[in-house]
């Protein structure tokens, strides 16, 4: 189960569109797994967690996609 970030803070970020919200992290995680597969084996870390993390922190916006 994934605490941070929270649902809410990430549903703020694309202006309470949910809809916007899980396409966003659908899409970046397929570009982080496409990219990062073996990074992430040695990790133990999922890409949607990835994913979740970096538009919490702004890094990716959701004019992006």
């Amino acid at each position: 189960m994934m605490i941070e970030p929270s649902i809410d803070t990430l549903v703020s970020k694309t202006g309470g569109n949910r809809y916007v919200l899980c396409t966003i992290i659908s899409k970046r995680a397929k570009e982080i797994e496409s990219v990062k597969r073996l990074e992430l084996a040695d990790q133990d870390r999922k890409a949607i967690s990835l994913a979740c993390e970096e538009i919490a922190s702004g890094k990716v916006k959701p004019s992006a996609f």
